[in-house]
């Protein structure tokens, strides 16, 4: 049986049944890429919906709220973009050129929430456990509470997190995890997409606090669908001058910076 393809631009995501050198979605040019058609989902393993999950329609009136607890660093101008903190459960995003201290940064962050008691998982797709430890030693920072596992594929991320119960994740970076059922190469706006709504749904039912990384194209935007940065929370961009040690630490859009 011939398999099904299709043509996703890797700019804004917009799908068609045969390449077009311009995408009508964004009127980019040369960016429409083949992608196998994903068919009907298989038994999942660990990412079956338990029907104890199942959400429920309730009256707002009987809906009670309160002031969601932040987990503050050492790093002052951190919390600030963030609001006044990390809050659990949230999804953001932190981009930035390459180089410019996006895993040096979190790699800090990592190891402050560590000795306050907060299980941190740190999951590397570029580089392996002993290379993140040369940074961290370079850095001089260490925890015991923080634990670091070099994978990509998203699945075995999700048996660590259900292994370990951290309270904070980062993903270094989104553009290197891949699902094993979707065809794409990983990266690609399908691969990104999936991957992080998947994230997401982590995030949202567990309580955890994920930070991913995101790699910027030359034109300085976040690389893969442009729907990537409506799905997260916030949107924190990490940026400097090239000949100078000074770096801006600005958020995009964050909607965490509205009172609960």
């Amino acid at each position: 049986m011939r398999k099904k393809t299709k043509f996703v631009c890797q700019s804004c995501g917009y799908e068609s049944a045969k390449w077009m050198g311009k995408c009508p979605g964004c009127q980019a040019w040369n960016t429409m890429v083949e992608e196998m058609e994903r068919g009907k989902p298989a038994a999942r393993g660990v990412f079956v919906h338990s029907s104890d999950a199942v959400s429920k329609p309730v009256s707002i009136t009987t809906i009670t709220t309160a002031q969601e607890p932040r987990i503050t660093t050492n790093l002052s101008e951190f919390n600030r973009v963030l609001g006044g903190g990390i809050v659990k459960g949230s999804l953001v995003l932190i981009g930035g050129d390459p180089g410019i201290g996006k895993s040096t940064l979190l790699l800090q962050v990592s190891a402050q929430l560590a000795t306050q008691h907060h299980k941190v998982l740190y999951i590397s797709g570029e580089e392996s456990v002993k290379q993140t430890k040369l940074r961290a030693d370079r850095l001089g920072v260490s925890a015991h509470d923080l634990y670091v596992l070099a994978e990509t594929d998203l699945e075995y991320i999700h048996q660590a997190i259900e292994e370990i119960q951290p309270h904070f994740v980062v993903i270094d970076s989104i553009q290197t995890i891949y699902r094993a059922e979707i065809a794409s190469a990983p990266g690609s706006v399908s691969q990104v997409r999936e991957c992080t709504g998947e994230l997401m749904r982590i995030a949202k039912t567990k309580g955890v606090a994920i930070f991913i990384v995101g790699h910027v194209t030359k034109e300085g935007s976040i690389a893969g669908p442009r729907i990537l940065e409506h799905m997260v929370d916030t949107v924190l961009y990490f940026e400097g001058e090239r000949h100078h040690t000074y770096r801006i630490l600005r958020a995009v859009s964050n909607q965490m910076l509205l009172n609960n």
